[in-house]
């Protein structure tokens, strides 16, 4: 008896040390294609309105933006350009969407209710009721900082977890 107590306690001891490092651990993959920044933006929406004087452009309704395999799509995408240079240069450096954004890229997806996209720096946040899935699996927090140059993300803001176990529950 005194042999299974023991064992049974280190089964339990080496389950919360498991589940520990699983709560821990906030950093997941995130992205099945190579991120290439050089590929141009393609952006498709209701409306769309430039303000030339602050260096943006609206594109307001069924906003759709598309980089390679990454698809960006909320209510409304604001085009933050890059005017440092001689004025003439217009890149794009950064997006901002808003309402019912969803990120997809490859066979990952993330909703949340604002997103960033900078462009030159790979990195998109997504905040506000972030859910990651990918697959049968889902994550969820406040707020998802995604690197596309490494395939990862990392979630924060009391962060929960499914896994799928791979049965039929």
């Amino acid at each position: 008896m005194h042999r299974f107590t023991r064992l049974v306690s280190g089964a339990l001891f080496a389950l919360s040390a498991l589940v520990t490092v699983a709560v821990a651990q906030t950093t997941i993959p995130f992205g099945s294609v190579a991120y290439d920044p050089k590929k141009p933006i393609e952006i498709v929406s209701d409306s769309f309105t430039l303000n030339q004087t602050d260096g943006r452009a609206a594109f307001v309704g069924n906003v759709v933006a598309g980089q390679g395999n990454l698809r960006l799509s909320a209510d409304r995408i604001t085009v933050e350009y890059d005017n440092s240079g001689n004025g003439k240069d217009n890149r794009i450096s950064r997006l901002v969407a808003q309402g019912k954004v969803t990120l997809v890229s490859g066979a990952e997806q993330a909703e949340a209710d604002r997103a960033v996209y900078q462009v030159a720096e790979g990195k998109i946040v997504l905040d506000g009721n972030v859910l990651v899935t990918q697959g049968k699996n889902a994550l969820s927090g406040q707020k998802v900082t995604i690197d596309l140059a490494s395939g990862s993300a990392r979630i924060e803001g009391r962060v929960k977890t499914i896994f799928s176990t791979g049965g039929d529950n």
